[in-house]
């Protein structure tokens, strides 16, 4: 075991944890000033001093899945998941501040016309499905349960509404056959400009704080936004191909690359099951077509997060923990937040 030089620091005064449920405006400057205050009282060196490169990858850390009352709290087996997640998180890096070197956000990007939101479909009376509780399968297409709203077309496929059809049966025939969750229309969420796509406050404010102590600049990374095909996994999408094989998205090579030259990647955010266990799930793909044994430095902080529970509707704890099960098979790491990092096996010295 590696023994880590830099010892955990204390927590920044400012930090509120009645307030990482609540969104509201960092005060920027003032944490410019303490940041460097902070760096400096606990000799903190810039980032790209680090002997070891050290990547916190934060998953879809966003208002709307991580703030009661908004559209896809994840409230997990608990009611209170991310909530708490957060407030861990936070924690976490405040406390391990001169060894985090970068942190790379992902943002969850939406328009109301998407696949999975309600007004892509409407059934033979014109109603849009029920989000979160509706389910489209090819079945429902072939028996006309669900069709391609007309309306939607002139402003996702340039008035081509056969091709529409075509590519929708397309699209949930590509995710039954390759045994991934069924076409969900999900309530209208991580809306491009509004409060919901935005950062939870709290992170953001421990993300700034870190940027400005250690001279690191955060790397933001967008997903979702395209129209024709879900994104749960920043490193790819759902679907890649359209009808006969035309192109409709790419993989995010870029990132992929970006993370396996880091010594070690942690990684948390929302939900488990979701959006966390498929961007996990494909980096696994990608570390075992290059070596296998790159899985030893992925480190999983399954203390902050949950996996999508909707009493009485859906509950996905069960496969949230068959996917970190497979995770931990294949060499990543399933760590605590609470732990100092010296006691993660093989974890990288600083």
């Amino acid at each position: 075991m590696n023994r880590q030089t830099t010892p955990q620091l204390t927590i920044p005064n400012h930090f509120d944890i009645a307030k990482v449920g609540e969104v509201w405006r960092v005060p920027y400057q003032d944490r410019a000033i303490e940041a460097k205050d902070w760096a400096k009282q606990h000799n903190i060196q810039p980032a790209s001093e680090d002997k070891s490169r050290i990547c916190l990858l934060l998953i879809d850390v966003q208002n709307t899945f991580c703030i009661p009352n908004f559209e896809l709290f994840v409230g997990g087996t608990t009611g209170t998941g991310a909530v708490d997640d957060n407030v861990r998180l936070c924690e976490f890096i405040y406390r391990n501040l001169g060894v985090i070197t970068q942190i790379v956000p992902t943002l969850d990007t939406h328009t109301a016309m998407q696949i999975f939101h309600p007004i892509f479909w409407i059934n033979e009376v014109g109603e849009h499905p029920t989000p979160a509780a509706t389910n489209i399968t090819p079945e429902d297409i072939l028996q006309g349960r669900w069709k391609v709203n007309p309306a939607v077309v002139n402003v996702i496929n340039e008035g081509d509404y056969q091709a529409l059809e075509k590519h929708a049966i397309h699209y949930v025939n590509q995710l039954s056959g390759a045994g991934k969750y069924p076409l969900t229309i999900w309530p209208y969420h991580s809306m491009l400009g509004g409060i919901g796509h935005a950062l939870v406050s709290a992170v953001e404010e421990a993300l700034f704080f870190h940027g400005i102590a250690r001279n690191s600049q955060p790397r933001y990374e967008i997903k979702g936004n395209n129209p024709l095909t879900e994104n749960y996994s920043i490193l790819r999408p759902e679907v890649l191909e359209g009808v006969n094989g035309s192109p409709i998205a790419q993989n995010n090579s870029n990132l992929i690359q970006a993370l396996l030259e880091f010594d070690a990647v942690i990684i948390a955010g929302q939900a488990k099951s979701h959006c966390v266990a498929w961007t996990i799930a494909d980096l696994l793909t990608e570390i075992q077509l290059k070596d296998a044994n790159l899985a030893q430095k992925i480190y999983l902080l399954e203390d902050c997060t949950s996996p999508v529970v909707v009493p009485g509707i859906v509950d996905y704890t069960t496969q949230a923990e068959e996917a970190f099960e497979r995770f931990a098979a294949a060499g990543m790491h399933r760590v605590k937040s609470t732990q100092p990092l010296d006691t993660w096996r093989d974890f990288p010295q600083s």
